[in-house]
């Protein structure tokens, strides 16, 4: 039977990020600045990520695993309903290293590439929030997640240390969406950091 209430936890938890950012979001950020690439048309980054037990964000997942996620993007800006945003191609690799809650982590080792749209939620200074949502592929299926198919859902909290360069923590979940018997989700808590060029 698959469970689809912490799907909906995790899609609620994004409204109520996405809904608020918008409305303030002419406020807050400035029109002629993108707040994760400011005035520069190329960005690439660099990203890893600590996987945990459960695949949903809410509650926040308490038990790490040996899993793990490394991540190359290309991003290029672009607005979402005027508001700033970025427009991404993503290639992943995640890492299991043995069998720990009862989940044999390196069945899930496996290449992913998708693409994204992260919006801009608000920006203080050298400080900002994102939110973005993507759809790719996984190279195989597995007992976690029983599609190649995939959905990303993500929630960014970047530093610009100068015009160019810029750390990110980010909290990211994968899925399935219920298009399989098989959905257990994967969720990662990660810091990358960014290039602007």
């Amino acid at each position: 039977m698959i469970e689809s209430y912490p799907m909906k936890r995790t899609l609620l938890f994004l409204s109520l990020l996405i809904i608020p950012g918008l409305s303030m979001a002419d406020d807050i950020i400035l029109p002629d600045k993108n707040p994760f690439m400011g005035t520069y048309q190329n960005q690439v980054a660099f990203g890893i990520g600590q996987g945990f037990d459960t695949g949903i964000l809410l509650p926040p997942p308490v038990r790490p695993v040996p899993f793990y996620i490394g991540t190359f993007q290309y991003s290029q800006p672009t607005t979402f309903f005027r508001v700033p945003a970025r427009r991404s191609i993503n290639i992943s690799e995640t890492l299991g290293l043995y069998e720990k809650y009862g989940w044999d982590w390196p069945d899930y080792t496996v290449p992913m590439m998708y693409f994204t749209e992260d919006i801009a939620l608000f920006r203080y200074e050298q400080i900002y929030a994102g939110m973005g949502a993507g759809a790719g592929l996984q190279a195989k299926e597995n007992e976690r997640l029983g599609a190649k198919l995939l959905f990303q859902f993500k929630v960014t909290f970047g530093y610009n240390f100068n015009k160019k360069w810029a750390a990110e923590f980010f909290i990211q979940h994968f899925s399935n969406a219920n298009t399989a018997e098989e959905n257990h989700s994967y969720a990662f808590y990660g810091l990358g950091f960014t290039y602007n060029y």
